[in-house]
């Protein structure tokens, strides 16, 4: 029997967990042609494809779901045993918000990994758009807030986050004019943003729907009622990504932060800001 490399585990993980070669390659700091030999070689190891591959979409096999199982399982271990001699045991407790686009596609493994590794520290988590997160860090409700930068709100630069159009295949609405769109409630960078290159591109739209929840957005557009602009790690898989030959303007990055609150001054908030910061960074 070969060698099940661990950091080739945490590859296999990070793509089913983000459903894209390319996301996954950013969640281990890996070129997606690295992550892709990889796997490619522990696939050709085991005589058995773990992903099915095509241009729109990655979906894992059976063999693949029952390694994902293991393998979470096996770096779960290695993440308590490399904690338990390195790190003094904390207890406290970390209150974290975040934004719903994020919540869902960066920081699942990064609060999972802290958790298995100091279980004696309560995480609670306040997910919020980043203009309701800022008034609760200013006011010390929270400790931590990995949010889009705001004017005015100092933060630890993390990445920029590509945003892109989204829609359905099922329906092309991106061809309509006015074009529909569902945005985000106003306050949101990524619903300035998005007008603004509408505006620029002297496009007209019409708004289908408003919501400070992603759900909301990815639901009228998978209903194919709405294009919608998202951060490009929180779009799903049986969504697709809109460019400009589809006739939509090109939209800016969003520059995701971590901002601290002035009571968050504790060793709990220090190992997690820490932990965001290594593992989130690109």
């Amino acid at each position: 029997m070969k060698r099940l490399d661990l950091d080739v585990l945490e590859m296999v993980v990070a793509v089913a967990e983000t459903g894209s070669f390319a996301r996954g390659a950013e969640v281990v700091h890996r070129s997606p042609s690295a992550l892709s030999m990889q796997i490619k070689a522990l696939e050709d190891d085991l005589g058995k494809p773990l992903f099915v591959r095509s241009t729109r979409s990655v979906v894992i096999t059976p063999e693949g779901q029952t390694l994902l199982d293991y393998g979470r399982r096996m770096l779960e271990l290695r993440a308590q045993a490399w904690a338990s001699i390195v790190r003094p045991e904390m207890t406290g407790r970390v209150t974290i918000g975040v934004p719903d686009d994020y919540a869902s596609s960066l920081l699942p493994q990064v609060l999972r990994k802290f958790a298995l590794a100091h279980p004696r520290v309560d995480i609670r988590v306040l997910g919020m758009p980043s203009s309701a997160l800022v008034p609760l860090l200013r006011d010390n409700t929270l400790d931590l807030a990995c949010i889009t930068k705001a004017k005015g709100v100092p933060g630890t630069f993390i990445r920029f986050e590509p945003m892109v159009w989204v829609g359905t295949p099922t329906r092309p609405v991106w061809k309509e004019r006015p074009l529909p769109v569902a945005l985000f409630a106003p306050g949101s960078t990524a619903r300035a943003s998005a007008i603004r290159a509408l505006q620029r591109a002297n496009l007209p739209y019409r708004m289908s729907y408003e919501s400070p929840s992603l759900l909301g957005l990815i639901s009228m557009v998978q209903a194919g009622l709405a294009v919608a602009p998202l951060a490009r790690c929180s779009v799903p898989s049986h969504l697709i990504e809109l460019s400009q030959s589809d006739g939509l303007p090109p939209l800016d990055d969003l520059e995701v932060v971590l901002s601290r609150s002035r009571t968050s001054n504790r060793p709990p908030c220090d190992f997690l800001a820490e932990q965001i910061l290594n593992e989130l960074r690109i």
